[in-house]
């Protein structure tokens, strides 16, 4: 446990995919064929929150709504990445431009095009329901599925381990 405890410690950034990781692996078809999704609050809290103490964070999906960069947006995220056929290539745009050390991040994915940005970072973790392979490289496994809290799961243990939660700040939005 000590050996997870040093890594958690080390966490200075996030990034993150969204279907499967922020919601759950069902889509709503809207009136016009756009696609719609749910997404956990207790997930953008935490995302906010991290925001708020100063982590980079980087959401990463291969999905292209807008309406997924206004959520993320809102919550503080500037970095978002749609429409990312090549996860490893924004991965490393985020790392650039903010001078960021690959093996000081926590990237939490749940299926086969996660797989380049897992075996890079410092601190892979997935979701319960991930695919099989991208838990073989997991350093954590949620006890949480995709869309039901496993975002506020790993992130809520970087900042406990890192004296972070629970503070003046933690109660302000």
């Amino acid at each position: 446990m000590s050996f997870f405890k040093k890594d958690l410690a080390r966490v200075k950034a996030f990034a993150f995919d969204v279907d499967g990781v922020f919601s759950n692996n069902s889509l709503i078809l809207g009136p016009e064929g756009d696609l719609m999704r749910t997404m956990n609050i207790k997930d953008g809290f935490i995302i906010q929150l991290a925001v708020k103490k100063g982590f980079r964070v980087a959401i990463i999906t291969g999905g292209n709504s807008e309406a997924v960069r206004k959520r993320f947006n809102m919550l503080g995220v500037n970095d978002v990445y749609l429409k990312s056929s090549r996860k490893l290539d924004d991965f490393n745009s985020f790392c650039n431009k903010y001078g960021l050390d690959p093996g000081e991040i926590l990237y939490m994915g749940d299926d086969m095009p996660d797989l380049p940005v897992m075996e890079k970072v410092g601190f892979p973790a997935c979701p319960r329901d991930a695919a099989p392979e991208i838990k073989r490289v997991a350093a954590y496994v949620s006890d949480h599925i995709g869309g039901d809290g496993c975002v506020r799961d790993v992130v809520e243990k970087v900042l406990r381990v890192q004296g972070k939660w629970m503070d003046d700040d933690t109660f302000i939005l």
